[in-house]
């Protein structure tokens, strides 16, 4: 019988090279993930495989080496930034005695931290849940045995068909009242669109300063920290920019390999993305790993069916890069990109200008254009460095009549 042993928060972090690049960033935000859950690093294990081992993922003279390290720090956690099979799992709890959890996991832990409103609690749930329910099988084999007990002995459910059982319950049970919150913002929706409101979505890497912008232009208050995922619930607030009316949402952070239970569970809320007018996609220009963070964030918007939405890039945290406040269009006059620090205000009045030039257009034009227009044909760009943009782009409207940031 194996019992999994108990959790804390002295942790050993284990990232392993598959020559996916990018790794010294991957380890840094692997230890933000884990300051942000409430655990301390105590070490780090590294190496470098070809591939994952099916039975303990990271090969077993690496698991030796996290015991080691394990034994010698009196660290009683294992976080592997990897997501990690039910058996794969089970096998270096095994191997290390000691709880050991992947990057999916500890992204749910930090999830269950932040949630406030009763909406953001029942989709955490339901993704931890869906999670769970991938373990139950292979993750604790003495839920595998016959309950006991006078009155119990005998044909019946074993504790592992149980746990199933009421795990699939509550899981229908969140569903349905997440449907029916989901109802209730489509007739929020509908109001909004009858009072002919741009509606604008602020979506971003996690800690990119999407929390910080919504302050700077709505003077809101919300919470914003230099912390990973410092906002789950999404909260709208009214703008008004020149002679338009815009309604603003500030949206939850994604992340490179979000869980797949998470996604599903936030869909409600990210479906937000999907209905809004015009998307603010910011971006941490001082992060090395600015391209990757963003093909992320697109990954996401495309999983949420937000692919084809009308999207500017809001580059912040000039003070830091020390780059000039600009407003980038293209050659068809549309805005593209904007620089700016939501810190310091520095290049503000150039988003809400762009905000006010979106919002005097009808809401049901089509001529928001979602891809990236080419570097070469823009005009007002600071000089950085990683100007590479992706192939697919969309052509000019033939009139540029249509374009709701052109003029």
């Amino acid at each position: 019988m194996f019992e999994r042993p108990a959790s804390g928060e002295r942790a050993v972090l284990v990232q392993l090279d598959f020559n996916q690049g990018a790794i010294e960033e991957r380890l840094a935000e692997l230890k933000l993930l884990t300051a942000s859950a409430g655990a301390t690093v105590e070490a780090v294990v590294r190496g470098r495989r070809a591939a994952p081992d099916p039975a303990l993922f990271a090969g077993r003279g690496k698991v030796e080496e996290i015991s080691a390290a394990l034994a010698a720090h009196e660290a009683d956690l294992v976080i592997f930034n990897h997501a990690l099979s039910p058996a794969q799992q089970r096998n270096l709890e095994r191997a290390t005695q000691c709880r050991v959890i992947d990057r999916s996991a500890l992204i749910l832990d930090i999830f269950a931290l932040r949630a406030k409103s009763h909406e953001g609690k029942l989709q955490v749930e339901l993704a931890q849940l869906s999670h769970l329910a991938t373990r139950l099988v292979r993750g604790w084999t003495h839920l595998e045995r016959q309950k006991g007990g006078i009155g119990l002995r005998g044909p019946g459910e074993t504790q592992l068909e149980t746990d199933r059982r009421l795990l699939g319950a509550r899981v229908k049970l969140l569903k349905a009242r997440l449907a029916q919150l989901e109802r209730q913002r489509g007739t929020r929706r509908r109001a909004r669109e009858r009072r002919d409101a741009l509606t604008v979505s602020l979506v971003g890497y996690t800690n990119a300063g999407k929390s910080t912008l919504f302050n700077a232009l709505t003077k809101a208050g919300a919470y914003a920290a230099d912390q990973l995922f410092a906002t789950l619930d999404t909260t709208s607030r009214r703008l008004f920019v020149g002679s338009g009316n815009v309604v603003i949402s500030d949206t939850v952070g994604f992340i490179r390999d979000l869980p797949h239970a998470l996604v599903a569970a936030f869909h409600a809320t990210l479906e937000e993305t999907a209905n809004a007018d015009l998307l603010l996609h910011v971006v941490d220009g001082a992060s090395e790993d600015r391209e990757a963070q963003i093909a992320a964030v697109d990954a996401v918007l495309t999983e949420v069916g937000a692919a084809n939405v009308a999207q500017i890039q809001v580059w912040n945290k000039i003070d830091l890069t020390r780059a000039a406040p600009a407003v980038v269009r293209d050659d068809c006059d549309r805005i593209w990109r904007v620089f700016l620090s939501a810190r310091t205000g520095e290049g503000l009045d150039g988003l809400r200008a762009a905000l006010a030039e979106a919002a005097q257009v009808a809401l049901s034009s089509d001529a928001f254009i979602r891809n990236p227009p080419d570097v070469d044909n823009v005009s007002g760009a600071p000089d950085v460095s990683d100007s590479r943009l992706p192939d697919s782009r969309l052509p000019c409207p033939e009139s540029g009549k249509n374009s709701p940031l052109s003029q």
